[in-house]
């Protein structure tokens, strides 16, 4: 069962394309006849161009694990060479190499975005087989490194901040991995410089900041140019902020997205989402939240990955957003959609594990560090998508502290979940302990009636509950009880002005998604607020009210 799971994972990963594709392609690149031996682009190279063979063969070669283990790839005519970095900055993961005389199509990136945003067929095509091929150099480990320990928050967020970005980095713990001593002392760094981000092309960054990372990986726009004022500022880049910052670029605003982790949000680590409309056979967060961005970037929207909002600030209808970088964002109106975090379960060395065996997303990056049975916690869609992904590979224990999953999840994914035969439902259970000396080895779980059980598990997943992100608000914007903001009729008048639909307390100040009093956990949810708040927006900006 495994196995053809694996196999069905990734099929379409190296499809071949049409002779109508290719000719459609052709009109936006350039053919080019190449000899044996010579190499199209290489590992760390950036802005390498988008090629498909059009007769000979090309291989492409990566690095993994030590460093000089290598695995091949042979794309023969109708293929194309490339992984999902190919469309943002990031240097190559391979180095790409005729092997017999070639005749090659090079088309620009800049082309290919523009093809992807005008041909559904190939823009399928071409994302699909991106993403998948990503999820295999990640099983590898291939491409750039990060050195660190696995109890260093820092170490933590740099690789939370890559993998949610689907980035394929192999990993090198300080604590357990022999390689590591052998690389600091090549490079001639300590334990104290940890951790370290080793990219082919690029300088060794030591303990570098979000925004430092982000920028050496390409997962953050270019600004050099840029003003720091514009007509919309987006805070956050879940579907919420990516549905508000499409139609604000394609309705002719000048539109910035800060995002402090990923694209995505919590909906970009969800591993299938099967009930979105115009999508019958489903797709990964990630897929969803790729093609958004792409969107975004079409209406030139600029999304600024590794920039946290600090605080917000609006004094006479002028409304700016403070970064943790230092900089300072002036906009003539504001969305904020920062979503909402799971919540943390109550048990000793949690923290400790996280990374570790805890986690709070269930994508390829965290299945591939597990090696048998897993435990996942919460009775949402979220915990349900988990399972059912999860159950390809590993035994499944459903931890959920309710009598049934009815009120909770859709019907879709209950459905799968008593039909799969590798995952139990522990039903009024709650997770008690986490076992394990440097890693999670087993979970302690204890049902209504006080039975404690311990269940061998190396990975937790957790999915439970939700707490908005609205701490760097300051209390500046009314919240109700849960710190959820406060939008519309929900909002306390005051100066005798009344708030528009999903309009917060100050005027020209949105909000959208999750992070709203109110609003409806939903994928779907979410990209409509996002939408509609744009109108919402003109309607304030040709109406503005100013409060002192």
């Amino acid at each position: 069962m495994g196995a053809k799971a694996e196999e069905e994972d990734f099929a379409g990963a190296f499809p071949i394309l049409d002779d109508a594709q290719v000719a459609k392609l052709s009109r936006y690149g350039v053919e080019e006849s190449v000899p044996a031996g010579v190499v199209l682009f290489r590992e760390g190279q950036r802005g390498s161009d988008f090629v498909v063979v059009l007769s000979g063969k090309v291989e492409a070669v990566a690095h993994f694990g030590e460093s000089a283990e290598t695995t091949s790839t042979a794309f023969n005519p109708g293929q194309f060479v490339g992984v999902m970095n190919i469309l943002s900055n990031e240097g190559a993961y391979v180095t790409a190499t005729t092997t017999i005389p070639s005749r090659v199509l090079r088309v620009p990136l800049n082309q290919l975005r523009t093809v992807i945003a005008e041909d559904i067929t190939l823009s399928e095509i071409v994302i699909r087989a991106f993403l998948l091929r990503h999820s295999l150099l990640l099983r590898l480990g291939t491409g750039p490194k990060v050195i660190g320990s696995r109890f260093s928050e820092s170490t933590r967020t740099i690789r939370d901040l890559l993998a949610r970005n689907r980035v394929a980095v192999t990993w090198i713990d300080v604590e357990s991995d022999p390689r590591a001593e052998t690389l600091l002392r090549n490079f001639g760094f300590t334990v104290a410089d940890i951790p370290l981000v080793l990219v082919a092309g690029q300088p060794i960054l030591r303990n570098p900041s979000l925004a430092e990372v982000a920028a050496v990986f390409g997962i953050s726009a270019d600004t050099s140019g840029r003003e720091d004022a514009c007509d919309l500022l987006v805070v956050g880049a879940g579907l919420a902020g990516l549905a508000a910052s499409v139609y604000g670029g394609s309705e002719g605003l000048s539109t910035v997205v800060v995002e402090a982790a990923a694209v995505g949000g919590q909906a970009g680590t969800s591993s299938r989402i099967e009930n979105y409309v115009g999508f019958p056979a489903g797709l990964s967060g990630a897929e969803l939240a790729a093609r958004a961005a792409l969107q975004a970037e079409k209406f030139s929207a600029a999304i600024l990955v590794g920039s946290r909002a600090k605080a917000l600030n609006s004094v006479g209808g002028v409304h700016t957003v403070e970064l943790s970088d230092g900089r300072t964002l002036t906009a003539r109106a504001i969305v904020v959609a920062t979503g909402a975090r799971y919540r943390r379960l109550p048990v000793e060395r949690l923290a400790e594990l996280e990374g570790s065996g805890v986690y709070y997303a269930a994508t390829e990056l965290e299945a591939q560090k597990c090696t048998g049975p897993v435990v996942v916690v919460g009775g949402g869609n979220s915990a349900g998508q988990a399972a059912v992904f999860l159950s390809r590979r590993f035994d499944v224990h459903h931890v959920i502290r309710g009598t049934s999953l009815d009120a909770t999840m859709s019907r879709y994914l209950i459905d799968q979940i008593e039909r799969d035969p590798r995952i139990t439902v522990h039903y009024q259970t709650q997770v008690k302990a986490l076992m394990g000396a440097n890693v999670l080895e087993a979970v302690a779980i204890e049902s209504a009636d006080g039975k404690r059980t311990e269940l061998t598990a190396c990975g937790l997943f957790s999915f439970i509950g939700a707490e908005p992100n609205t701490d760097w608000l300051n209390k500046c914007l009314q919240v109700d009880e849960d710190g959820f903001i406060l939008t519309g009729s929900d909002v306390t008048p005051t100066d005798g002005w009344s708030p528009l639909l999903l309009e917060t307390s100050l005027p020209g100040i949105f909000a959208a998604g999750d992070v709203r009093h109110g609003s409806i956990k939903r994928v779907a949810t979410a990209v409509g607020e996002g939408s509609m708040v744009v109108r919402l927006v003109h309607e304030r900006l040709s109406s503005p009210v100013v409060k002192a």
